[in-house]
């Protein structure tokens, strides 16, 4: 017998740590839920299982960003719906305009509601907004941000005499003689010089909306440069044309721009970099013949309706809302010609709001659809990672059941072992 080296005690201790150590984890994963605690408990799986969850969190955001998508898109379309009811509003008023039992009173009557109607659906297109965002105002409408800027130059001659004009990307200028009182935006003074007459025109662009939205103008020794602002980038940088002596308007192309994207909004709708797909927003204002929108224009100018007749604006100021204080003149019902040709612009106005409101409508139900697989795959997603990271209670229970057994029964041999040595006492007797 010996007493130096109780092997039954070692290797009961043995086991009793063993038990132990397992019951203790058994513990762990029972108190977490989780099969892996640790990387220790599984590395493959803890690897598997991390990546599982970056992707689901990811698709749960994509999802919250989707219902945002589907609350400024809402909102852009429900601005349209009172738009549609104005719309209808006035082309009630142009009906009543074109019947020849009203006077010209009544027509100018008619005529100051029109205005103000006018000038109310540029104020929505203008005012609209989503978290600071302007939605109707062009701003979302794909013009691009990062395009390449592009430059042209136009010189201008003496030739241009009092009375001619030049017309520059569709806006035209007409010269006055030097001194002319009452120079109005749309006017500049022919000078005495090619540097005095350009600098006056470079003057009346930089008063025009439509000109000074697009382009940065500067003027130098009688050369007016043209470079694209950002949001305007396109291939194409300047028109020009005048209608008097040959050469006294010169446009020369000195560097093409190249038309971005970034106009658009773009929805984040996937876990992954990539997934994503553009939402377009036209200028929906009372003048953006670009988006068929044709109910306000140059004041006192025209523009030809689908029908073929012409439609008349009014020389009458109309608020295009809170971006400026152009001058623009609203349709004219005044005579029963204008009133019918103003009624076939207001339906093509209504066909262009109704266009932008069911491409609306159609990126709402898309992305109603997207919100559905995205749940669908997260949900899914889940499950696996459940099936690697989760624990299953019944079994572990069973273990932590073996486990405190065993530990327990451990415990008693180890007292049993430990009495083993004193049978050596008994040889002592």
């Amino acid at each position: 017998m010996r007493i130096n080296h109780n092997i039954a005690a070692l290797n009961t201790h043995r086991q009793l740590s063993s038990a132990s150590g397992a019951q203790s984890k058994s513990m762990e994963k029972l108190a977490s839920g989780l099969r892996i605690n640790r990387a220790g408990d599984d590395a493959a799986g803890l690897a598997i299982s991390e990546k599982m969850r970056g992707q689901i969190r990811g698709l749960d955001q994509a999802s919250k960003n989707a219902q945002d998508g589907i609350s400024l898109v809402s909102t852009a379309e429900g601005a349209l719906n009172e738009t549609h009811d104005i719309l209808q509003r006035m082309r009630e008023l142009a009906v009543q305009a074109g019947n020849d039992t009203n006077v010209g009173t009544d027509r100018g009557e008619i005529q100051k509601e029109i205005n103000q109607l006018t000038s109310e659906i540029n104020r929505i297109g203008n005012t609209t907004e989503f978290n600071t965002q302007k939605l109707l105002n062009g701003s979302k409408s794909g013009n691009g941000l990062t395009g390449t800027k592009g430059t042209d130059t136009l010189t201008i001659g003496t030739a241009v005499l009092a009375g001619e004009s030049v017309t520059i990307d569709g806006v035209k200028f007409t010269a006055k003689a030097v001194g002319s009182a009452d120079i109005t935006k749309d006017e500049f003074e022919i000078g005495t010089d090619e540097t005095t007459q350009a600098e006056s025109l470079a003057r009346a662009i930089q008063n025009n909306k439509a000109l000074n939205d697009k382009y940065d103008v500067t003027t130098n020794a009688g050369v007016i440069s043209f470079t694209q602002k950002s949001g305007y980038e396109s291939a194409t940088v300047l028109t020009a044309s005048t209608d008097s002596a040959a050469g006294a308007v010169t446009a020369a192309n000195t560097g093409a721009g190249a038309e971005g994207t970034e106009g658009k909004l773009t929805m984040q709708v996937g876990a992954n970099g990539g997934q994503t797909f553009t939402v377009d927003i036209l200028d929906m204002r009372a003048d953006a013949s670009a988006s068929g929108m044709k109910v306000a224009g140059t004041a006192g100018g025209t523009i030809a309706t689908v029908s073929g007749k012409t439609a008349v604006f009014t020389s009458n100021a109309v608020t295009n809302g809170t971006d400026d204080n152009a001058i623009m003149g609203a349709l004219d019902v005044s005579t029963a010609g204008n009133a019918t040709a103003a009624i076939d612009a207001i339906d093509d106005s209504i066909k262009a709001v109704s266009a932008e409101r069911s491409k609306l409508g159609a990126y709402q139900n898309r992305l109603e659809h997207t919100i559905n697989n995205l749940n669908t795959s997260s949900e899914n997603l889940t499950a696996a990672e459940s099936r690697i990271r989760d624990v299953d209670m019944a079994k572990e229970m069973m273990n932590q059941t073996k486990n405190s057994i065993l530990s327990q029964a451990a415990q008693a041999m180890l007292a049993q072992s430990n009495q083993m040595p004193q049978g050596v006492l008994q040889l002592l007797r």
